[in-house]
């Protein structure tokens, strides 16, 4: 399988950030894969953000719940992030992810994609 993220690499503040994986080599709707969206601010640890499943049943870390919204688009197999009111703290590496618990086979991660929140 391979991800392939994509989106603006620079949005102003108090803007909607939104990114879009395109997943080929397999179907978002395969069970039991989880969808997964990672970030990871500079000089800091990887910090899950939500996870969209198989079945379409959303996730979300509780600290940016009320700003996240992940949802799928089956036909072009492409799962998006849309996070709203960024502040420059949201500047960021943005990863998605396809998780396989029930294989307990590696995560398979896009290559990133830089966003920087910026006037």
């Amino acid at each position: 399988v391979q991800l392939q993220e994509s989106g603006p690499g620079l949005v102003k503040p108090s803007q909607t950030l939104s990114l879009t994986c395109t997943v080929s080599g397999g179907s978002i709707t395969t069970k039991y894969y989880y969808w997964t969206w990672i970030r990871q601010p500079p000089g800091k640890g990887l910090e899950w953000m939500g996870t969209i499943a198989y079945s379409g049943v959303t996730y979300y870390s509780p600290s940016l719940k009320s700003r996240t919204s992940i949802s799928r688009d089956t036909s072009n197999n492409q799962f998006t992030l849309q996070l709203s009111s960024v502040t420059p703290e949201d500047t960021a590496v943005y990863y998605c992810v396809r998780v396989d618990p029930s294989s307990g086979s590696s995560p398979s991660w896009g290559q990133g994609t830089q966003v920087t929140v910026s006037s």
